[in-house]
């Protein structure tokens, strides 16, 4: 069966064009709870949600269709995608819901959902919620209704258990660390955390006005991030996305690291803290076997994990592909060039915070900068195209398009490749080419991007 609603990391589209509308929000919570209460009678479930407007629109909704199918509702309130993983395992609960477009701008919302051990649940799952919104609803009688509450201190549970992550014998005492919370879910809680671990916190980002989500701020525009450490001298910057599970970082020299750098040097770092322990010559946890990346990590990033005695494997593009991956290996290492970093000895999902928490202490324990750990890694020029599809267009009939990509492919050979995809959350044609030579690699991309378009 092929799923109607449900995308590379849930259900996501404009607010007030379907689904993103609070009918069918109410009916896909009532969907979900039926699903639910079919194993677990006594389900209960978390919604979360980041600070776009319409978040108060779909939480409400939300919650009147679990309700309706029996079952109870704990909200949130404004807190990290990863905060609702973490919760719903915390509280033992039956689901974790978070209502975020996360990097996209307002106009946009979606909804996503966790198991109850805090993983993104699997494509079955999601067929059967969407074969369950087919059928007609069956309310639940007055005295069957579920129950709503809020916790009341969830953010600073979620605080705390970032803060756990970090070693107990390490601060950021001695740091000015700037802190970009993109307008968005963390921008209570991120300052707060690097706070109270000891850093000077310069915060940028942080006052939502439910309409000002990733607007010229967040991972997805360091730019801000870049300035703002220059201005402020600091050590370091850290910038989140509106639903903080992804991450980019900028050192003092104003140089920016991406999803790729930053997980090679999580991954350096795990492996000399093992060697440290098991002694010379001792073989490396399994868990460190290998690294998983997507089909846009840097190749140089994956040469370089491999001179490092890493096994490289590459999933297709989303944080979920990665976990998929990473848990039927036994490793606990991956990520995207994005920022989505999955470190799974800490957590059980991507999250900014933690990522960005590990890649500090990593420095720290190492004694040395991001960029000399980062020295021996010279990323290949990569360049990103994104191009609209027109409704109901079908790319791969592009015959144009088809053409120039095996002149592209032939071009490249051996120095470079071409990756094409659709979005999984935006009507996107992605067109990605690297190679040794960047200007190379802009031609190739924007020969591919025309085509494409036309």
């Amino acid at each position: 069966m092929t799923r109607q609603y449900f995308g590379t990391d849930g259900i996501r589209g404009t607010v007030g064009q379907a689904p993103i509308t609070p009918d069918f929000a109410l009916r896909l919570g009532h969907a979900v709870g039926r699903v639910l209460r079919r194993a677990q009678p006594d389900a209960t479930v978390l919604i979360g949600k980041d600070t776009r407007i319409s978040g108060y629109m779909l939480e409400s909704a939300l919650e009147s269709g679990f309700n309706s199918a029996g079952v109870d509702v704990v909200l949130l309130g404004p807190v990290p995608t990863p905060a609702v993983a973490y919760l719903t395992r915390a509280q033992r609960a039956a689901l974790g819901v978070v209502i975020s477009a996360s990097h996209n701008a307002y106009p946009d919302n979606g909804i996503k959902f966790f198991s109850a051990r805090g993983t993104k649940l699997s494509d079955d799952w999601e067929r059967e919620v969407e074969a369950m919104l087919a059928e007609p609803p069956q309310w639940a009688t007055a005295a069957a209704l579920g129950r709503a509450r809020r916790l009341d201190d969830a953010a600073g549970r979620y605080i705390e258990f970032c803060k756990s992550s970090f070693s107990n014998e390490l601060s950021l005492r001695g740091l000015k660390v700037v802190v970009d919370a993109a307008h968005g879910a963390a921008y209570q809680i991120a300052p707060k955390v690097f706070h109270e671990l000891g850093a000077d916190v310069v915060a940028i980002g942080c006052a939502p006005d439910g309409l000002n989500i990733n607007d010229g701020v967040g991972a997805t525009h360091p730019e801000a991030l870049v300035r703002a450490v220059a201005e402020h001298g600091a050590d370091y910057g850290v910038a989140l996305d509106g639903d903080a599970d992804r991450l980019q970082v900028v050192d003092a020299a104003g140089r920016l690291f991406n999803g790729d750098e930053l997980l090679y040097v999580l991954a350096i770092d795990r492996l000399a803290r093992d060697a440290a322990l098991r002694g010379a010559g001792a073989a490396r946890h399994p868990a460190l076997a290998g690294v998983v990346g997507t089909l846009m990590t840097n190749l140089a990033v994956e040469q370089a994990l491999r001179a490092r005695g890493f096994d490289f494997v590459r999933a297709k593009v989303g944080d979920r592909y990665v976990l998929e991956e990473l848990v039927q290996r036994g490793w606990i290492l991956g990520g995207e060039g994005s920022g989505h970093l999955l470190v799974l000895d800490k957590h059980t999902t991507g999250d900014g915070l933690i990522s960005a928490l590990q890649v500090l202490q990593a420095c720290a324990q190492q004694g040395r900068t991001l960029a000399e750990m980062l020295a021996e890694v010279p990323l290949f020029p990569q360049v990103l195209i994104n191009v609209r599809l027109q409704a109901g267009a079908d790319w791969r009939a592009n015959t144009r398009l088809a053409a120039e990509q095996q002149a592209v492919a032939a071009e490249l050979g051996d120095s470079g490749r071409l990756l094409i995809r659709a979005s999984g959350t935006e009507p996107l044609l992605r067109v990605m080419v690297e190679a040794i030579d960047g200007v190379q690699a802009q031609r190739c991309a924007e020969r591919l991007a025309a085509a494409a378009a036309g």
